[in-house]
């Protein structure tokens, strides 16, 4: 018999290399049980945990990690955090989602007050476990005043009994995780179903057609009227934005139709011109229960919202195009103390300027200049 061929002999060494490959995995697999630990091998790499992209503003203080730090696993930790139920609707909603990303973002398991699952619940499906009046008072709380946009501090909070307050309702703490805030506000079905029997048999008035795009329009009032010029030197939506943001939507889709709600529809129906046909006043402003408007609204296609965190929610969980009231205040007002334009309306929103001119006219006498 002949020497082995070369081909032959390649094949005996690949064969071995297998089997030595082989009886190497098995032997490892008696002394690590757990399985390999491969991080040591890649210590700046997450395993089996999917990232989080967290949006900290500029001028915010970031550590070098930032981009691929490690989220722990939703309630990995014990401990119990809440925050407190303030404000309106609106408010109620942006601090529950405000919660849920940040417990869930430090490992910790989320809890509501009865107040706010009283404000919610009648409208959304939500989820978070109710916390007992009792615990909440027997529980050595540390409170954290949380400002209205994302810090890189506040995903690496230590406390594990932690309530948490302010009005936080930035899209840059809860945005990586929307599906889930999605869910957590879907509508109870009696509440879309009705929205939708109001949407239906809407109709285009000088053509008596359905409409092939539905745009909700949310105009803000109330008690606006008096804090914005007096408080913040600001301004709410008027006649002429809402004449803007409607023809910016003409201009783009084909028979849209405009479902408008306010806490002053009143106003509404005297300043918003209806001679297209293409207007409905379908809201009914009643602050004491607003689920019936808010559902109209993020049964909508798109959004015209004008300030306010009402419609900022209703414009987050309708999706579409939405027109949003921009730079509504002077540039000295302490509003902007408090409030980043850049985390409070998503980049891909449209912003139209508000006109400032009754406040600048105002300043001037105040000051003597005619």
């Amino acid at each position: 018999m002949g020497p082995p061929k070369h081909r032959h002999l390649c094949l005996a060494f690949l064969a071995a290399c297998v089997l030595s490959a082989i009886s190497l995995f098995l032997y490892f697999q008696d002394l690590f049980p757990s399985g390999l630990d491969l991080s040591i091998l890649c210590p700046h790499r997450c395993l089996g945990t999917s990232p989080v992209a967290i949006f900290c503003l500029s001028g915010t203080p970031v550590s070098t990690n930032t981009c691929c730090s490690c989220p722990q696993r939703p309630a990995s930790l014990p401990g119990t955090w809440t925050i407190y139920s303030n404000g309106r609707f609106g408010n109620q909603m942006g601090q529950y989602a405000t919660l849920l990303a940040l417990a869930q973002l430090n490992g910790r398991q989320a809890f509501i007050l009865p107040a706010m699952h009283a404000a919610l619940a009648p409208v959304f499906r939500i989820t978070l476990p109710i916390l007992a009046p009792e615990v909440d008072s027997h529980t050595p709380w540390r409170k954290l005043k949380l400002h209205d946009w994302m810090s890189e501090e506040y995903a690496h909070l230590k406390d594990a009994h932690l309530k948490l307050f302010g009005f936080p309702n930035s899209w840059t703490f809860f945005h990586h995780m929307r599906e889930q805030i999605h869910s957590e506000f879907t509508l109870h079905e009696h509440l879309r179903e009705e929205a939708q029997s109001i949407l239906r048999p809407l109709r285009l008035g000088h053509t008596e057609n359905p409409p092939r795009t539905f745009v909700g329009v949310h105009v803000r009032r109330g008690d606006y009227l008096q804090i914005m010029p007096h408080h913040w030197k600001g301004v709410v939506g008027d006649r002429a934005y809402l004449q803007q943001a409607m023809d910016w939507f003409r201009a783009r889709y084909e028979a849209p139709i405009f479902v408008v709600t306010s806490n002053g529809m009143e106003w509404c129906q005297k300043n918003i011109d209806t001679s297209r046909g293409d207007v409905i006043f379908a809201g009914n402003g009643q602050e004491g229960s607003p689920g019936r408007d808010f559902a109209l609204l993020t049964q909508c296609n798109h959004t015209i919202m004008t300030i306010g965190t009402f419609g900022f929610w209703a414009a987050y969980l309708a999706g579409g195009d939405t027109v949003y009231l921009a730079n509504f205040t002077l540039p000295d007002s302490n509003f902007l103390k408090i409030f980043k334009p850049e985390a409070a309306f998503l980049p891909e929103w449209v912003g139209i300027a508000a006109d400032l001119s009754p406040l600048q006219k105002e300043a001037g006498r105040f000051f003597g200049i005619p």
